[in-house]
This record gives structure tokens, C-alpha cells and sequence, in this order.
């Protein structure tokens, strides 16, 4: 990537590739979307290049959808659940939210 194409974060890291962006974030809380309406909340402690990753102090959410048979509309539940450490299988994942910095 050119000097133009590549963003300074405030801790002075490069972010010159995607990669770049969730190391950037080891020891931080991210927001970590999967497949099948699953959403965590947790510190990354690990990751590798399939992103596959280890969480700890992990909140995690999933959102279930039913229709009602009677009425035919739909029902939404989220159930949550927390865990001191998961791992989570790369595959799954569609999208990984870094920590908001000011």
C-alpha cells in the first residue's frame, strides 16, 4: 500500500492491511459479529490469520427469530451469557469492530 493509502492510528501503529486493524486491537474490547445472529462483546487476547480467535470476559448475544402461528408475526428474543474465555472459529466470523478511539 502507498504512503497516501496507509492511516496513522494515535498509538502510532500502521495500518496497511486489514490484519493490521485487529492487531492493533490485541488487549482491547471488540465487538465481533458471526453467522447465525451471534454477536460478542470481549478483550482479544489472540488471533491468527483465518481469524480464529480467543476472547476473554466474553458477553455474548444471540438473537432468536420465531413466528407466532396464530397472529404470523414475528417474535425477536435475544438471550445472553457471559463467559471468562472463548474461542471463536474464524469462519463464523462476518465482521470485527475495533475499540472506539477519541
Amino acid at each position: 500500500m502507498s504512503d497516501e493509502g496507509q492511516k496513522n492510528n494515535q498509538d502510532g501503529g500502521m495500518v496497511e492491511e486489514p490484519l493490521d486493524l485487529v492487531r492493533l486491537s490485541l488487549d482491547e474490547n471488540i465487538y465481533v459479529k458471526l453467522k447465525g445472529d451471534r454477536e460478542l462483546y470481549g478483550k482479544l487476547h489472540a488471533y491468527d490469520q483465518h481469524l480464529n480467535m480467543v476472547l476473554g470476559n466474553v458477553e455474548e448475544t444471540v438473537t432468536l427469530r420465531e413466528i407466532d402461528e396464530e397472529t404470523y408475526e414475528e417474535i425477536v428474543k435475544k438471550e445472553k451469557r457471559k463467559m471468562e474465555m472463548l474461542f471463536v472459529r474464524g469462519d463464523a466470523v462476518i465482521l470485527i469492530s475495533p475499540p472506539v478511539r477519541i
